[in-house]
């Protein structure tokens, strides 16, 4: 069962402003959240908002939202890790 992906436009900002090599990178990961979103290296965040999670993308960090019941993945925002500090606190999966 494969998830639908969508992009908020603040991600998509965030994407075109990275180095080319680093965005294709990125995107092949967003692209394989739709077979498994909570893959192995994707950690839930806890928080004020606990439906996001993130995963690790060399120096960078998807966050993105999973809503099970209309299999979609929702691409929130794409940066450093440095950009999350203190928005959200990471969690172990």
């Amino acid at each position: 069962m494969s998830y639908q992906i969508q992009i908020l436009p603040s991600a998509q900002r965030a994407l075109a402003r990275l180095p080319k090599r680093d965005r294709v990178r990125i995107d092949e990961h967003i692209l394989s959240l739709a077979e498994n979103p909570r893959s192995m290296g994707a950690s839930p965040l806890k928080g004020t908002n606990k439906r996001l999670w993130r995963i690790r993308v060399g120096d960078f960090r998807i966050l993105y939202e999973i809503r099970d019941d209309r299999l979609i993945v929702i691409v929130v925002d794409v940066g450093t890790a440095a950009m999350f500090i203190g928005d959200c606190e990471i969690t172990a999966h």
